[in-house]
């Protein structure tokens, strides 16, 4: 009978399950084979978009608005800043300023004293309540002074949450100090502008952008041409970040970047499209014309918006009598909303002729 039981026993430790072992994470465990897992390689400059990775840490290092930047370096010396607004295009370096500000208060350790906050993201009334509102209402241990609050691309944040935002400010002064950050000021309520000491960030001059694109350009070992780099501060419009996106997608395209690499990488249409679509319209018949044009649009891949926007440029080089000039550009204007709304092209591509027919006929009566 014990021999029995002494049997069974072992029949049963045979069939049991074998103790479960647990792998280091860096091993899984798959179909009887152990896999080693790939390691993450930290996140280093090299792999920063160029935005990023140049982007200005210090005051002497900004390339524009030296007027507004003496400004706040005094606010800065006196200890007096004031809630700060600053408004004006895209990349013209608005968050860069106000980031150089931080460091140039708070020092090495300025991170833990500002909120950064991207107000087209978190807009909404909650945000102000719950996330700002506790910001701004405590004071850090062992640190005297104001925190600092940055709310980029404020004019996307909605009425109700502006009209909650503008009591905050000036409640809570004296823990911290807001800087607003807008494209159209238009759209800050008037309530948060009294509020705060404004200044305007105006299109960079080609020549600023130069200089930063030419230390860039040496950083990098960029191998472009002088027309290449016209071509890129032309279509910059004196946006900095948009010639350094721009510079890095060629460089990641072509070893060499020349006036084609630019816009064949950006779409654009080059001067020369613009200038046969231009002189057809001038010159040939209604039919011949658009036949040229679409072929162009076609082979080149070119959006009619963009050929507005060029041809826009283009007479400014012209000199026109001034009815003339201004029903051009009136029409130019009515074509690009209707587009925008929804447009068929075909039927704007008519409309765009006609009115380079009927200009034709104003200079003639002129």
């Amino acid at each position: 009978m014990d021999d029995d039981i002494m049997d069974y026993e072992e029949e049963k430790r045979d069939r049991s399950p074998s103790p479960i072992r647990f792998e280091s994470n860096s091993k899984l465990k798959g179909k009887g084979k152990v896999i080693d897992q790939p390691e993450i390689a930290p996140p280093t400059d090299d792999n920063l978009p160029w935005v990023e990775k140049y982007r200005p840490k210090t005051f002497n290092e900004l390339v524009s608005h030296k007027v507004i930047i003496s400004t706040i370096e005094k606010f800065i010396e006196e200890h007096r800043l004031p809630h700060l607004l600053f408004y004006g295009p895209s990349g013209t370096g608005k968050t860069s300023t106000i980031l150089a500000c931080a460091q140039k208060l708070y020092g090495p350790k300025w991170k833990s004293m500002i909120m950064e906050m991207n107000a087209s993201d978190t807009r909404g009334i909650d945000t102000v309540r719950e996330e700002i509102k506790t910001f701004a209402s405590t004071r850090k241990i062992f640190s005297s002074g104001f925190k600092l609050i940055i709310l980029d691309e404020a004019d996307a944040m909605t009425q109700q949450a502006q009209n909650a935002l503008r009591r905050i400010i000036e409640k809570y002064t004296q823990n911290v100090r807001f800087c607003i950050i807008c494209n159209y000021v238009s759209k800050i309520i008037p309530a948060i502008q009294s509020r705060c000491t404004r200044f305007r960030f105006s299109p960079l001059e080609l020549d600023q952008i130069e200089t930063r694109l030419n230390f860039i350009i040496d950083a990098e070992n960029v191998n472009i041409t002088q027309e290449g780099k016209n071509a890129l501060m032309k279509l910059s419009g004196g946006d900095m970040r948009k010639a350094l996106n721009i510079l890095q997608s060629c460089h990641a395209a072509y070893e060499r970047i020349d006036e084609n690499a630019v816009y064949n990488c950006t779409g654009n249409p080059e001067p020369q499209s613009i200038k046969d679509i231009v002189e057809a319209m001038s010159g040939n018949e209604f039919t011949a014309a658009y036949s040229m044009m679409m072929k162009i649009k076609t082979e080149k891949g070119i959006a009619l918006q963009d050929i507005i926007m060029d041809i826009y440029k283009y007479l400014e080089s012209y000199q026109l009598p001034a009815d003339v000039r201004i029903y051009l550009l009136d029409n130019l204007a009515n074509i690009d909303y209707r587009l925008a709304k929804g447009g068929t092209e075909k039927f704007q591509v008519s409309a765009l002729l006609g009115t380079f027919k009927n200009a034709l006929e104003l200079v003639q009566q002129n």
